[in-house]
């Protein structure tokens, strides 16, 4: 069948997680269905970056959303009582060119990747699929929380906004799909069951383990310019680290991936490493003991996980991070931890015994394996659209 994907962003580099489950997505659904793709874009995609999708879509469409546009269109979203992302992401002219679009492709679903985008869709006479991907109304308060003062009536509006938005939206897709049952459980509607959950996967031939000499104790990982990951990333620089240099004087943190903000490369020191985009995440991995993911903000599964353990890195994160793998998960898999304190017992313990990060890393190794590839992921999706044919 015919499958017309719209994204917000271009699904090329992978350094985003919205990206990278796109990317995927798109990748599998390949197998089995033509998928056009329509991604917005606010500067110049590289040629490199389309001939890294081109095999998998009949063909590319590309929205310009300028910066004029977006700013108008915020202002526009901001009377209107709208999700303010919702206006970041929108122009009547983009929207002309979709509805072009599909008019000359005659798809035979959309699928709308998260809930920014459901403007563009909602009232199309064509069976849809929005993908929540998180709750991203929890997010905006959990911000709202650790926001500064000027910051929190920001958040408080946005997340009132998404909320409501996330409600009104529900009806206008046929299919609703989540990454976790624990975001599902949070969406604000009374139907929130029927959203099935797809979850993420790992490229397992990708990460796989590899036996090299480690030059830190702790690796973290991600966009360091998402503010979840600006703030674990402070968090364990301020607040962590302290505490295990009481034990390992000499011990060494590497804050691993693209955009770094201007908090987090001010963490550069004798003892962490910030490195921004890196070529491959399986080097940096490789090169440490222990990864570590002290998330306190920000919603859905942390991919960043999920690649650690595919590698047999022994994890520790926090209840927030760790919630969104499930029942599924097992004692032993991972360790979680709630302080500064816990985390630097469990640092220690880790680093001071071989053998339980082997054995850790054993057991995240195979629980990955066994639950998390793309594959079998995205086979929920494209059934899903199979079975209402």
């Amino acid at each position: 069948m015919k499958l017309l994907v719209v994204l917000s962003r271009f699904p090329y580099p992978l350094e985003k997680g919205d990206k990278l489950r796109a990317y995927h997505q798109i990748r599998c659904l390949s197998e089995k269905h033509e998928v056009y793709l329509a991604a917005m874009h606010y500067h110049p995609v590289a040629e490199s970056d389309i001939l890294q999708l081109k095999p998998f879509c009949k063909d590319i469409f590309l929205l310009d959303n300028t910066l004029l546009r977006r700013c108008w269109n915020v202002l526009r979203a901001f009377f209107k009582g709208l999700p303010l992302q919702c206006g970041m992401f929108y122009s009547r002219q983009d929207a002309r060119e979709l509805n072009r679009i599909v008019h000359a492709v005659q798809p035979d679903w959309i699928y709308c990747q998260l809930f920014r985008m459901a403007e563009y869709v909602k009232d199309m006479p064509i069976k849809k699929i929005l993908d929540y991907q998180d709750v991203f109304s929890k997010g905006m308060w959990r911000r709202y929380e650790r926001a500064p003062w000027y910051q929190k009536p920001f958040f408080k509006m946005e997340a009132r906004r998404v909320a409501r938005y996330e409600a009104e939206i529900f009806e206008c897709f046929d299919h609703k799909t989540i990454i976790t049952a624990v975001d599902r459980n949070l969406i604000p509607h009374p139907r929130r069951e029927e959203i099935v959950v797809v979850p993420n996967g790992v490229e397992l031939e990708k990460f796989t383990y590899r036996d090299e000499p480690k030059e830190y104790d702790l690796v973290f990982s991600g966009n360091m310019g998402y503010a979840p990951n600006v703030d674990a990333a402070e968090y364990l620089v301020q607040e962590i680290l302290p505490l295990l240099l009481e034990e390992f004087p000499d011990l060494r943190v590497v804050l691993c991936g693209a955009n770094p903000a201007s908090r987090v490369l001010a963490l550069q020191s004798d003892h962490v490493k910030v490195t921004g985009w890196v070529d491959s995440m399986r080097d940096w991995y490789a090169r440490s003991r222990v990864f570590i993911a002290p998330m306190r903000m920000g919603t859905g599964l942390q991919n960043k996980l999920l690649e650690a353990m595919a590698m047999r890195l022994p994890c520790i994160t926090s209840p927030l991070a760790a919630a969104p793998l499930g029942d599924a998960l097992p004692q032993g898999v991972l360790l979680s931890c709630s302080t500064p304190a816990d985390y630097r017992d469990e640092v220690i313990r880790m680093l001071h015994d071989e053998t339980i990060r082997q054995h850790l890393g054993e057991a995240g190794h195979q629980f990955v394996q066994e639950h998390y590839a793309w594959e079998s992921a995205v086979n929920i999706l494209s059934n899903l659209m199979q079975a209402a044919e």
